[in-house]
């Protein structure tokens, strides 16, 4: 039988991309996508989605048990700069939602879970070039918070529990099928839409400020190759650390110049 899987937080900048990687890998009708929102955009209207708080675990466990769903990508989450306008919000979304998904999976026995982390959970005492994947971590934002504390809880339920939990340190995404949903270094993107729009930008970033970053079909290749791996290959249970490219504002507003 072909897995299942089920893509919650689908409608976000990451989702809509991996829903179409994974339909394409999958099929149309093994891929179920969730969000607190209809699926308007026009590359998912062919395939099935429901409506889902991911806070709600009865109506979670209600539709694993609707779509025979095997695996999980649980991608719902507030995101850094929209965290910190609503602390805790996001430490309730982001928190409570991965510990219903773990605990789901865990009743219905699914055979693998995805569950991103991020580079939010460094801070400024982590060495800022070449960060090692075992190094200093001390986020200094809600969203980097919760996502070291999702990082141990990840590695909880694999080591008690057995689940199959796999995830990757996303860098800044740079995507334009979809808008941005209040990262941090969603400004890279951003900044192309509000020159078309408007001709100017304000960044809340120093202009000398480096941050990671990953072209959104390499962060999808790896997410679909760390989830095919032999589990007798993923040593990490935390979380991978993923390496892309670095910039700086001032260099972006360079090159649109």
């Amino acid at each position: 039988m072909k897995d299942r899987i089920l893509v919650t937080g689908a409608l976000g900048q990451i989702g809509t991309e991996l829903t179409l990687a994974l339909r394409n890998a999958y099929g149309n009708d093994n891929v179920i996508t969730t969000d607190i929102r209809e699926a308007t955009a026009p590359e998912l209207k062919g395939g099935k989605h429901e409506l889902l708080n991911v806070t709600d675990l009865r109506t979670l466990n209600e539709l694993i048990k609707k779509h025979n769903i095997t695996q999980i990508y649980h991608l719902a989450a507030i995101l850094s700069a929209s965290g910190e306008r609503n602390p805790m919000a996001a430490w309730n979304i982001n928190m409570d939602g991965l510990l219903n998904v773990v605990e789901a999976c865990v009743t219905h026995k699914i055979s693998k879970l995805f569950w991103p982390s991020s580079i939010a959970i460094f801070g400024p005492t982590t060495p800022k070039n070449n960060a090692p994947q075992h190094t200093i971590a001390e986020p200094s934002t809600v969203y980097g918070i919760s996502k070291l504390a999702g990082e141990g809880w990840c590695k909880y339920y694999f080591e008690k529990e057995g689940l199959d939990v796999r995830s990757i340190r996303y860098p800044g995404l740079i995507s334009y099928k979809s808008k941005p949903g209040g990262g941090t270094t969603d400004y890279a993107v951003e900044i192309f839409y509000e020159a078309l729009a408007s001709g100017k930008y304000e960044c809340f970033l120093k202009e000398d400020t480096y941050l990671p970053m990953m072209y959104m079909p390499d962060a999808i290749r790896a997410t679909i190759e760390l989830m095919e791996a032999p589990a007798q290959n993923i040593t990490i249970r935390n979380s991978y650390n993923v390496a892309g490219i670095s910039f700086s504002p001032e260099e972006i507003a360079a090159a649109i110049k």
